[in-house]
């Protein structure tokens, strides 16, 4: 399906834009279904995972480049609505601190938790994470090591908001995500073949001396306080990064790379 091609829009009162702008917040995300997206290179691997637009927005002047062409092409195709915007426009949609000439609005995917798992396998259960960039970045890891998704338990953080999105440099496109409730997981792990991973101060195993029995769920607590006693609980395996300095914990996107990339270069193979 082809519109007829891109509309011309220079004012903020226009209702599509006033829509776009909604997006921001949480709740209107959650009604709608809907997020942002910016950047082209960040379209452009939304465009290679498979996902279409429904909106796609650039500034005028700034469809010049083959690529923002072929970009403005692939989302008329696809149906969307592609609007032209003059600068000051773009401003009122785009991130304050690094402004895009080119934004897309996309439908949010989720899945089930997954009902079968290969023997080398590896999910990242987070709970309860609080920072949307760290999130963002964990996603990126999580992409990074060939890890197959991401379960978010309880009440997370939202992957889809603006600051999430734009840590994943792209991965929040790659990357499956799973959201459920702590009981709902507790069962679902009750059923789990391999290692169930936490990382815990009270831990007495080197996580790099671990020799992980896949496949392997890593669960990952919240900033702060960490994993609550029901996860730590279910979890079979407990794990430490030792310290050197006189901190006693790492931010939790460094210390969930960290353990990531042990098990998958471990006894999980890359």
């Amino acid at each position: 399906m082809t519109t007829a091609g891109p509309r011309v829009i220079t004012s903020l009162t226009n209702d599509r834009i006033k829509a776009i702008r909604a997006l921001d917040m949480r709740k209107e995300r959650k009604e709608t279904g809907l997020f942002v997206a910016e950047g082209t290179s960040i379209l452009v691997t939304a465009r290679d995972a498979g996902f279409e637009p429904t909106s796609l927005v650039y500034q005028a002047g700034a469809a010049g480049s083959p690529l923002s062409r072929s970009l403005v092409g692939w989302a008329l195709n696809a149906g969307a609505d592609v609007l032209e915007v003059s600068e000051v426009v773009l401003s009122k949609l785009s991130s304050k601190d690094n402004p895009q000439a080119m934004l897309g609005v996309f439908r949010q995917r989720w899945i089930d938790l997954p009902e079968h798992v290969g023997n080398d396998d590896c999910w990242l259960a987070l709970e309860e994470v609080r920072d949307p960039g760290n999130l963002g970045t964990i996603i990126r890891t999580v992409d990074a090591v060939g890890a197959k998704g991401i379960i978010l338990v309880g009440n997370s953080c939202d992957p889809y908001s603006r600051e999430a999105v734009r840590a994943t440099m792209g991965s929040v496109f790659a990357v499956p995500m799973v959201r459920a409730s702590r009981e709902a997981f507790l069962q679902w792990r009750s059923k789990w073949r391999g290692d169930v991973v936490g990382t815990h101060l009270d831990a007495q195993e080197d996580f790099r001396r671990a020799a992980y029995k896949g496949p392997a769920l890593l669960v990952m607590g919240s900033e702060g306080p960490g994993l609550s006693d029901s996860l730590t609980r279910a979890c079979s395996r407990l794990v430490k990064i030792p310290m050197a300095g006189k901190l006693d914990s790492l931010n939790l996107a460094v210390a969930t790379a960290l353990t990531l990339y042990q098990i998958r270069g471990g006894a999980l193979k890359i």
